[in-house]
């Protein structure tokens, strides 16, 4: 147990070396599916998916008062991450949600405890222990784990923390379990006694959760490609993850098109990848890549003329219009 709840603490760790290597609807869904939620998404979830917090705040508090339980859910999730931790606004719009059946909500409220508060002596009520919030969470979901229902047996996972719950979810074809599953297997969880089995296996993982449509498991199964030498494929799996509107998806694409540098053999497109990075930018430093995107736009501007530098702002509308809003891809149960 000790080395699995390791994992789950080393996720921020994982997105982060993600994004340096490589230099947030229903995740069931293909490709293709998921960029069509996300553009149906939200605004407030898509800015929360864009690590903008304060501006999430503003816009899912507007959403939560009017009754989307989603954002509801999503508000309390960016109020606790602004302060972190469980301030009496988060508990309000996570009990709000939880009250709505929304299961997710349940299971922050079952994990978190109020501890500022509680040092300083003046909580507001709760309206059911950590321990009964818990419980209900697995009430609701019983009679879909019966069934094998693949998200409902990744939830009992977070509910429990018993790794049987996660194998099943992988099993039964939900992508974020079996992006878990290749990541604690990483990480030596589970036995292999045949040399090689391991690595095996986490590709596996990896591969079912891309077809699934998952672009951080597209990502890592770029890695292990790039070990095998097959660049075909690298460029297939990252071209469908730059679909999703995953960031780091998007600025490896972007970097490779534009060769800073030219490592898959992408045909010279300076207008494209100037376009991408520009869009990148308006993550305002989410995530702390402001930085990085900065450097890159520079390297590839410093090979443009003025007029590809303006044609490059059509591309941008017309990518914007056409795909996904970027994002990070936050967990929707994070730490």
């Amino acid at each position: 147990m000790s080395g699995f709840i390791n994992m789950r603490q080393n996720k921020f760790v994982l997105f982060f070396t993600l994004i340096l290597l490589s230099s947030t609807a229903c995740i069931t869904a293909s490709a293709s599916t998921l960029s069509l939620t996300a553009q149906n998404m939200q605004k407030g979830i898509v800015l929360y998916n864009q690590l903008k917090i304060d501006a999430a705040i503003q816009q899912l508090t507007t959403e939560a008062e009017n009754g989307d339980v989603d954002a509801q859910y999503y508000l309390a999730e960016a109020i606790r991450k602004k302060n972190r931790y469980m301030a009496p606004e988060a508990q309000h719009w996570y009990e709000t949600a939880a009250e709505q059946n929304n299961i997710y909500a349940m299971i922050q409220l079952g994990r978190f405890k109020n501890e500022f508060c509680q040092n300083i002596g003046n909580c507001p009520p709760s309206k059911k222990t950590q321990s009964e919030w818990l419980i209900k969470a697995k009430e609701l979901i019983q009679s879909k784990v019966v069934t094998g229902d693949p998200e409902s047996l990744y939830l009992m996972y977070e509910i429990t923390l018993d790794r049987e719950w996660l194998e099943k979810s992988a099993n039964a074809g939900f992508p974020l379990a079996q992006y878990w599953m290749a990541v604690s297997e990483r990480q030596g969880e589970g036995f292999f006694f045949i040399p090689g089995k391991r690595d095996e296996s986490i590709k596996k993982w990896l591969l079912r959760s891309s077809e699934g449509g998952y672009p951080k498991a597209m990502m890592d199964y770029l890695e292990i490609l790039h070990v095998e030498g097959d660049t075909a494929s690298i460029r297939h799996w990252l071209e469908l993850a730059v679909d999703t509107g995953y960031q780091a998806a998007v600025s490896s694409y972007g970097a490779y098109i534009s060769h800073t540098p030219d490592k898959l053999d992408y045909p010279l497109d300076l207008v494209k990848g100037y376009a991408l990075f520009s869009l990148l930018k308006d993550l305002d430093g989410g995530g702390g890549i402001k930085r990085f995107v900065e450097k890159k736009s520079d390297s590839i501007a410093e090979k443009m003329t003025p007029e590809q530098i303006e044609q490059s702002k059509i591309v941008a509308q017309e990518w914007q219009a056409t795909h996904p809003p970027l994002s990070f891809f936050p967990d929707k149960l994070s730490n």
